[in-house]
C-alpha cells in the first residue's frame, strides 16, 4: 500500500431531504465519488451509478464508519461520507476527526474535504421567517454521547440566557420521557407565551408545521424527524390572514434601534 496513491474523503451535508436543498458543491463531490459510505437511509437517498459502491450502516457506529471511510481512502479510493442537515452539526465530520485524532499515522497523507450541508433548523428557519434572527443555540437533546444531566444543565443555561433555541432529536421510542422533561425545564425558566414551533421532515413533500406557545406545547407534538424551535422573550409573530404566521427575532435586543416595532 505504501507505493499506491493516496485517496481522499469527502464529508458532504445532504441538507434537510429535498433534492434542491444539496448545494453544487455536494453534488460535485457525491459524483466523483467512487464509495458512498453512512447511516442507511441518508445512503439511500443517493442515486447511484454502476460503478459506484453502497456501504450503509447503522446509526449507532459513526467510529466505524469513520475508520472505514479512512482506511478505503488510504487504498486510493474517492470516498464520500454522507449525513443529512450540516456534517459538521451532530454529524460525521466529527466522528472522522475522532478517529483521525485516535491513529493519525494510521491514515497520514489522505486527504480530507468538508463539504457543508443546510441544517434542518435553517431549513425550518427559512419556512418560518426569522426565528433564528438573533443570539441562538442548537442542542441535541439525545444521550447517546452524553449525560442527561448534561443536557439539563445546558438547556437551563440556555434559557437563562435568553437565547433562541433550536433542538435536534427531541423523542425517540427508547427515550420519550426526555422531551416532555425538556418542557419541564423551559416551564420553569421560560415565560409561558414562549413561542416554540415544531418543523415535521422540513422541505420534504409532506412537511409540517406547528406554531404555538410554551404553555400549550404537548411532548407527542416532536420526534425523530422533528426539528424544534424555541424563541427568545424577543420573539413575536406576524399574522398574515389565511397564511401561516410568519416568525422572527429581531436583530436587537435591548432598546430598539429607531423605527423598530
Amino acid at each position: 500500500m505504501s507505493g499506491r496513491e493516496k485517496g481522499h474523503v469527502s464529508i458532504i451535508g445532504l441538507g434537510p431531504g429535498a433534492e434542491g436543498a444539496v448545494t453544487p458543491d455536494a453534488q460535485a463531490a457525491l459524483g466523483a465519488a467512487q464509495d458512498i459510505i453512512g447511516y442507511g437511509p441518508y445512503v439511500a437517498r443517493v442515486q447511484l451509478r454502476p460503478d459506484q459502491e453502497r456501504h450503509a450502516s447503522d446509526n449507532r457506529v459513526e467510529i466505524e464508519r469513520a475508520r472505514h471511510a479512512l482506511d478505503l481512502a488510504a487504498g486510493g479510493r474517492r470516498v464520500a461520507v454522507v449525513s443529512s442537515g450540516d456534517p459538521g452539526v451532530f454529524a460525521m465530520a466529527a466522528a472522522i476527526f475522532e478517529a483521525l485524532e485516535a491513529d493519525p499515522a494510521r491514515w497520514e497523507g489522505v486527504a480530507i474535504t468538508v463539504i457543508p450541508g443546510i441544517t434542518a433548523m435553517l431549513a425550518a428557519a427559512a419556512r418560518l421567517g426569522a426565528p433564528l434572527g438573533h443570539d441562538f443555540c442548537a442542542i441535541n437533546l439525545s444521550d447517546n454521547l452524553k449525560p442527561w444531566e448534561l443536557v439539563e444543565k445546558r438547556l437551563r443555561h440556555a434559557a437563562r440566557g435568553d437565547f433562541a433555541m433550536a433542538f435536534y432529536n427531541p423523542s425517540s421510542r427508547s427515550r420519550p420521557w426526555q422531551f416532555a422533561r425538556t418542557l419541564e425545564i423551559l416551564r420553569e425558566e421560560c415565560g409561558p407565551d414562549t413561542v416554540i414551533v415544531f418543523a415535521r421532515n422540513v422541505t420534504r413533500d409532506d412537511e409540517r408545521f406547528a406554531i404555538t406557545t410554551l404553555a400549550e406545547a404537548r411532548p407527542e407534538q416532536a420526534d425523530m424527524r422533528t426539528v424544534v424551535i424555541v424563541g427568545s422573550s424577543l420573539t413575536r409573530l406576524i399574522e398574515r390572514g389565511a397564511d401561516r404566521p410568519i416568525v422572527y427575532t429581531p436583530r436587537w435586543a435591548g432598546m430598539p434601534p429607531e423605527g423598530a416595532a
